[in-house]
């Protein structure tokens, strides 16, 4: 298969290029790395990845920025951000990209654990990763030709402990080979509208 992972050069992406790559054709995507650049949050940037690339097999998003700050102090702005890139920017992707694949491809989401287990200074974070899966159980029943969508939910990974470890205390942490054994099964597998846990 003809695979985009958009978010390749990322701590999840590349545990998911190295378990995917033995087996596809892995066309790596980042922001400002990889083989192409895209920024998820400008609809055009996308059409444009896309029709560079080509028709392809699946496209696989590990990436989007979130805020995490105390509520109290949180502006509409801070909250935008994750709304415009983690939500919006990958429900663009599965949007315009269904139109790039081959009947029977698939299309694979990052939400994350904080859908079911809300943090300290992660309400936009919780937000986010439970629209990520409403709107991956509602478009899968009206994608056509065959199409599948899901979306994986990890937990914190062990590559990030020191980044994010602060945020999430008593978090037991998986490290990323884990996770993005989630990723093969949303894409060798027949599963449609899942959300893949990995706690």
């Amino acid at each position: 298969m003809k695979i985009v992972i958009v978010g390749a050069t990322g701590t999840i992406g590349k545990a998911v290029v190295k378990e995917l790559g033995a087996r596809h054709e892995i066309v790596q995507v980042g922001k400002t790395h990889g083989q192409y650049q895209v920024d998820i949050a400008d609809s055009t940037s996308i059409r444009t990845l896309f029709e560079k690339v080509g028709k392809i097999d699946a496209i696989i998003s590990t990436t989007g920025s979130l805020h995490f700050g105390p509520l109290s102090e949180m502006t509409a702005e801070q909250f935008r951000i994750g709304l415009e890139s983690k939500l919006l920017g990958q429900v663009d992707l599965a949007l315009i990209g269904q139109n790039y694949l081959h009947d029977g491809g698939s299309v694979t989401l990052t939400g994350g654990i904080l859908s079911e287990e809300p943090i300290r200074y992660g309400t936009n974070a919780t937000t986010v990763n439970l629209a990520l899966e409403g709107f991956v159980r509602a478009a899968s029943v009206e994608l056509q030709r065959g199409l599948r969508i899901n979306v994986v939910s990890p937990t914190i990974v062990r590559e990030s402990l020191e980044k994010f470890g602060a945020y999430m205390p008593g978090f037991e942490a998986v490290p990323a080979s884990r996770v993005a054994l989630a990723y093969v099964r949303s894409i060798e597998g027949v599963q449609t509208g899942k959300v893949y846990r990995v706690f």
